[in-house]
């Protein structure tokens, strides 16, 4: 069984925020939707709540799951959702070197790396249409 990688698309004035790794090596100056693994006893709500905060230094709420999912090699699987932030402070980076926020029209204009790339099609259109966040209701917090 493949081990749940969660990622956060933080959506803000229609834009979504990249992070650019630093690390392992292969990875480095490439882009992608911050987050991280699941720990045991860990909803992925709550794992990713907790590696924004480990990551960027704020806090979100997960709104709902993007579609679909991508492998990350042969040991992990990876989720998206999208994330609104509960405070008006700026994230921070502390695991990558650099941030910016992107719009609609600008997602092709980073290297993403793979597995975040079968989540662009979507977060384009959520961006272009201004559309509410997917799974937004009355809990607005569906588990993958």
């Amino acid at each position: 069984m493949r081990r749940l990688v969660v990622a956060a698309a933080i959506i803000r004035e229609q834009r979504v925020l990249a992070c650019r790794r630093t690390a392992p090596p292969e990875a480095a100056g490439r882009w992608e939707l911050p987050g991280g693994k699941v720990e045991d006893g860990e909803s992925p709500r709550e794992a990713l709540e907790r590696e924004i905060a480990e990551e960027l230094g704020v806090r979100v709420r997960v709104e709902g799951w993007l579609d679909g999912a991508a492998d990350i090699g042969t040991t992990h699987r990876l989720r998206a959702a999208a994330v609104t932030l509960l405070e008006d402070r700026a994230p921070r980076p502390v695991e990558h070197d650099r941030l910016r926020w992107l719009g609609a029209t600008e997602l092709d204009d980073v290297d993403w790396l793979e597995p975040d790339r079968p989540f662009l099609a979507q977060l384009r259109s959520l961006l272009d249409e201004g559309t509410d966040l997917p799974g937004r209701g009355a809990s607005g917090t569906i588990e993958p």
